[in-house]
């Protein structure tokens, strides 16, 4: 079968999002992909839309879409791949040419490789013996966890005593979240550093809700955690990052702030909550969640390609 490859343009967005809700839909059952997410993943401040880019297309028909970034400046690169099951060759084709931008992305870098990863859902539309033939192999499993809300049972935790809980609300504070997640992330699997104008694009900054960001902290130890939650998706309220300090780990500071959250979204009307996290995270935050009530919604692995 023939394709036609092209790269994509931020007009692609709604087509783009069509794609990856027919692909959530074989995946997890339900479309998940909301349109505002797939245009700030086109608007990435580190992908070339004309090089970094592929959409395949059966005639008119959108069935397989790439796009790739680059974090690192140096050998690690990024991309995301999505194809419908029955155009495997098509998937082939923007395979191949993410591993070759890849790699001379990678050298512009002046790295000797390139490694690179891809997060798919553990049962992807994509088969996965074309990525175990061209050597890349699964190196980390997330879990996509979500809860129930219920208003009249998920109010706000009451905050013990020298403990400070408040929304993000100053330019000084939203420095600060991001010097928090910088330091609280910084021991996590694939962990990239960020400068300040980056991190705000990665959490889509200017379309980002920040009351519902909060920062915690104690009396003897000042700020010492945040929690980052969203409430733009359709399918859920969302909590993107959660982080504390190593030195504050032990005292209840992370739950404090997942049960503020969870008050706040049903506080919203929202009747679920999800997040992603490491199932190997060494903080113990798997353990956190289901102790808050929370369950794995579906899983996700991350492969990884080594480029020479």
């Amino acid at each position: 079968m023939s394709y036609v490859l092209r790269p994509a343009a931020l007009a692609d967005a709604p087509a783009v999002t069509a794609l990856l809700n027919a692909v959530d839909l074989i995946e997890i059952g339900r479309p998940e992909t909301d349109l505002h997410t797939v245009e700030a993943d086109l608007r990435h401040p580190e992908t070339d839309l004309e090089q970094d880019s592929w959409l395949a297309f059966d005639g008119d028909r959108l069935v397989a879409y790439g796009l790739l970034w680059d974090d690192s400046g140096g050998e690690r690169i990024d991309v995301d791949h999505y194809v419908l099951p029955d155009r495997q060759d098509a998937g082939r084709l923007v395979l191949e040419a993410m591993e070759a931008r890849a790699l001379r992305r990678a050298r512009d870098n002046g790295a000797g490789r390139a490694v690179v990863h891809l997060h798919l859902n553990t049962a992807p539309t994509l088969d996965t013996s074309l990525l175990r033939q061209r050597g890349w192999s699964v190196v980390r499993r997330y879990h996509v966890l979500r809860r129930a809300l219920d208003r009249a049972e998920d109010t706000a935790p009451a905050v013990p005593a020298g403990v400070r809980l408040r929304a993000c609300a100053t330019e000084e504070d939203r420095g600060r979240v991001h010097e928090l997640y910088q330091a609280t992330f910084a021991e996590h699997f694939d962990f990239q550093p960020r400068g300040y104008e980056q991190w705000l694009h990665d959490v889509d900054g200017a379309g980002l809700d920040w009351s519902l960001v909060w920062i915690v902290g104690t009396d003897e130890l000042g700020d010492a955690g945040f929690l980052l939650a969203r409430d733009d998706r359709e399918a859920m309220g969302w909590i993107r990052s959660l982080g504390v300090l190593r030195e504050a780990r032990g005292r209840g500071l992370a739950g404090l702030m997942l049960r503020h959250a969870f008050a706040a979204f049903a506080a919203r009307g929202r009747d679920t909550v999800g997040l992603g996290v490491d199932t190997a995270n060494a903080t113990g935050a798997p353990r956190l969640y289901a102790r808050h009530g929370m369950t794995v919604h579906y899983a996700v692995d991350t492969w990884e390609g080594v480029l020479c």
